[in-house]
């Protein structure tokens, strides 16, 4: 019996699925056929042959064509969406300059979000479509209709039918998106298990909180701590709190080279323990929760050996929680004290931290500035 792959299968990005889409469609105005797969060239400047879902003539200056998103095996909530693309040829009237360059513009149709906020890549009333994409657009459409279109605009509208529904499942609505989800892609192809998008939206959330006046910005790792915190810190705007995930030394870093004043890190007790171990990244895959570490500046700090015996076999943080709450609740001050150290060190030295531990529940079990 063959023994399964272990191999993770790459996928391509909205962004490269929106070129396919604007250049099957061009294709159809010019030569009348409706192409089965299309070749994008990559922002890295290689090339991807990419599967045409439909495409169709609306009339004789404009047609349509759509693309099924494939994520490979990253776990992308537009994995398997329809994209798609009306390319519209608007000839010029009032002068003619065969030598004038291919004009070619683009708008976001049906689904795609729409930009209300500063501090992103794309300015507030624009559609979200960001650089990359609109290069790799922009060339799809110029390889096919250069040289055969003289004299016109070119119109290139990107759509997603299902955009709005699936826009409820991303963070695009905290980001100041609206109406739909975005159009991303840095280098055309999406790697799976990757962590470059999801540190490009802790640095976009980032830049939306200073654009939008926060000084201040409230780091959680995710919905339920980042819930707990908005009770605890109501006087904070809703764009200020942020949501790292594992991200804990580069959202640090990055707020600081943000210009933020305060950093606020509001986690539960288990995140708070991985954090004061020094962890760059705090995911289990990358940090192991070592309750016997717990357990030694359990020893340390209180001196009772059958305390820390029993913390060092506890098999979670939350049973680790209540054998502290139990014997020696001090202890999350420790944690707390480690925690901040930690901060520190990735933040640098001219921001003010602050930590905020809570249990399980959303009580707040402690909280300090370093």
């Amino acid at each position: 019996m063959k023994e399964p792959s272990t191999h993770l299968k790459s996928g391509f990005t909205t962004g490269t699925a929106a070129a396919a889409a604007a250049k099957a469609a061009a294709i159809q105005l010019v030569s009348g056929c409706a192409p089965d797969a299309v070749d994008i060239r990559l922002l890295t400047g290689d090339s991807i042959r990419i599967p045409v879902h439909c495409c169709r003539l609306i009339s004789g200056c404009q047609a349509v064509a759509t693309v099924i998103k494939d994520a490979g095996d990253d776990p992308d909530v537009t994995h398997h969406a329809e994209i798609g693309a009306i390319v519209t040829v608007v000839r010029r009237t009032d002068t003619f300059d065969p030598d004038a360059p291919l004009d070619i513009q683009i708008t976001g149709g049906e689904g795609v979000g729409q930009v209300t906020l500063p501090g992103l890549e794309i300015p507030p009333g624009q559609a979200a479509i960001n650089p990359g994409p609109r290069k790799m657009i922009v060339q799809a459409v110029h390889d096919v209709l250069d040289g055969k279109v003289l004299n016109a605009r070119v119109t290139t509208e990107i759509f997603v039918p299902e955009g709005r529904r699936l826009a409820e499942k991303t963070m695009n609505a905290r980001l100041g998106i609206l109406g739909g989800i975005s159009i991303l892609g840095t280098t055309g192809i999406v790697r799976p298990m990757s962590h470059d998008a999801y540190a490009a939206s802790i640095a976009s959330a980032l830049s939306v909180a200073r654009a939008g006046g926060c000084d201040q910005a409230v780091l959680t790792t995710g919905r339920r701590s980042e819930r707990f915190a908005q009770a605890t810190l109501p006087d904070i705007p809703c764009i200020g709190f942020v949501q790292i995930g594992d991200f804990f030394k580069f959202s640090l870093e990055t707020a600081s080279k943000k210009g933020f004043r305060r950093i606020i890190l509001a986690v539960l007790f288990g995140k708070a323990v991985k954090m004061a171990q020094g962890f760059a990244h705090t995911h289990a895959a990358r940090s192991d929760l070592s309750l016997t570490v717990l357990a030694e500046w359990a020893l340390a700090v209180t001196q009772d050996k059958a305390f820390s015996a029993r913390l060092s076999l506890a098999n979670t943080a939350r049973e680790a929680l209540s054998l502290i709450m139990e014997a020696h609740p001090a202890m999350v001050a420790e944690v707390g004290r480690r925690m901040l150290l930690s901060a520190r060190q990735f933040a640098g030295a001219d921001i003010a931290l602050q930590a905020v531990i809570f249990d399980y529940t959303g009580q707040v079990l402690y909280s300090a500035e370093s």
